[in-house]
């Protein structure tokens, strides 16, 4: 990441259109951490809804993602890849835990079965 002040002369060199996402967190120190799961299912019905993203470091200290503001959709083989933040850095991870939720009350509760999965920071991209 870069600081916000900067952003503009790193990122007008670029000829072909980028992404930047600009993520703050509302605790001190107001830095996010930023990961991207991708996710292979293979539960043979669609499921559409929410995942959260809990890691948990060898020292056994964890931090939980934020919920995303959209509903993925998941099917069966195929890849879904999710921005995910964390107010705190964990360098080396020993679990990760996801939990997946429709936010409905009424209704059948159901599983996401995992295929695959890679969790990736975009923050320390070399890990």
């Amino acid at each position: 990441g870069y600081h916000a002040d900067r952003w503009k002369k790193l990122l007008t060199p670029y000829s072909s259109p980028i992404q930047a996402y600009f993520d703050t967190s509302d605790q001190d120190p107001f830095c996010m951490y930023n990961y991207l799961l991708d996710i292979t299912t293979w539960n043979k019905n669609i499921r559409r809804g929410f995942i959260k993203v809990k890691i948990t470091d060898y020292a056994g200290n964890t931090v939980e993602s934020q919920m995303n503001s959209e509903a993925s959709t998941f099917q069966q083989y195929k890849r879904v890849k999710i921005l995910t933040g964390f107010h705190q850095d964990i360098e080396k991870i020993a679990k990760i835990s996801l939990t997946f939720s429709t936010k409905t009350l009424i209704g059948p509760k159901h599983k996401l079965r995992i295929l695959q999965m890679k969790l990736k920071s975009l923050n320390n991209p070399e890990r």
